[in-house]
């Protein structure tokens, strides 16, 4: 994944990358043990895309994640893939609002 980003993660990528909302974004960044789709270090802010595989078991799975990032002073955004394809500027004014 970290080198062939899923169409949802290019697609948000591109409008993340070069400080596109004022402030930089890392894409596939390690945080301890875990990657994380992009992460705001000036504003904690990490932001994951989940696509079809985050269902079910996965779920509970994401949420122990994100309690160690948010144990780590990080908040963490989630939206799904689709909506991100569908709605990018939905995706971005969230973004937006968390920073």
């Amino acid at each position: 994944m970290r080198r062939v980003p899923t169409a949802s993660e290019a697609l948000l990528w591109s409008r993340l990358r070069n400080r596109a909302l004022g402030v930089h974004f890392r894409r596939q960044h390690p945080i301890g043990p875990v990657i994380v789709d992009f992460l705001c270090c000036s504003a904690a802010l990490v932001v994951e895309v989940d696509g079809a595989v985050h269902s079910g078991e996965r779920v509970l799975l994401d949420r122990i994640r994100d309690e160690a990032l948010v144990s780590l002073g990080l908040r963490v955004i989630r939206v799904k893939a689709w909506v991100v394809e569908r709605d990018i500027e939905c995706v971005l004014r969230i973004i937006r609002a968390a920073l």
